[in-house]
């Protein structure tokens, strides 16, 4: 539940793709866990560290309510990956809560806002780093993990496309997923 990375300098109808590739160009770059990846949402490519839901497939959370299951591998991945990015919503509905300033537009020269967004992020952090018990969170468990992210420098990347290893890595991970699923269900 912690900010691993910032970048609050481009407007909010900025392309995704081109803002994730500024990320990586970056001198202070966002850095891609190995080995891991990032989950992102369908406005980004399915590519090497970055783990796209499928596109035309159920998605949101609120598909899978009253009581309905994915029927195949496809859609049981994206109810999963849509869970896991829940958690990325609960990140920024918290920042949001704890600083209002962060709720409406401001009228601060771009330089400063983007000095406001960094300070709530860091600000952010260290609360959740040093309160065991988050007062904002409804269940009141402590988060474990914080802190360690396993990112490693490793090779620079700096241009995120669509891989065939890639997209047969994540098929492979929805089959193995969904049979695993199939076999407790």
């Amino acid at each position: 539940m912690q900010f691993i990375y910032v970048l609050p300098v481009w407007e909010g109808s900025a392309a995704n793709g081109r803002v994730l590739q500024d990320a990586l160009l970056r001198p202070h770059r966002l850095k891609v866990p190995r080995p891991g990846y990032y989950l992102v949402d369908a406005g980004y490519t399915n590519g090497e560290g970055f783990l796209a839901p499928y596109r035309g497939q159920r998605y949101h959370l609120n598909d899978w309510r009253d009581g309905h299951q994915p029927i195949t591998a496809k859609e049981f991945f994206n109810m999963k990956h849509s869970s896991a990015r829940n958690v990325i919503e609960r990140c920024f509905g918290m920042l949001k809560a704890r600083w209002a300033i962060l709720r409406d537009n401001s009228y601060y020269p771009i330089e400063q806002k983007v000095r406001i967004i960094m300070a709530c992020c860091l600000l952010h952090n260290f609360i959740m780093q040093e309160m065991p018990v988050n007062p904002l969170d409804n269940d009141g468990e402590v988060d474990e993990g914080i802190g360690d992210h396993g990112v490693e420098d490793g090779d620079k990347k700096n241009v995120v496309g669509t891989s065939n290893e890639w997209t047969a890595f994540r098929d492979n991970l929805t089959q193995s997923m969904f049979a695993s699923w199939n076999t407790t269900n």
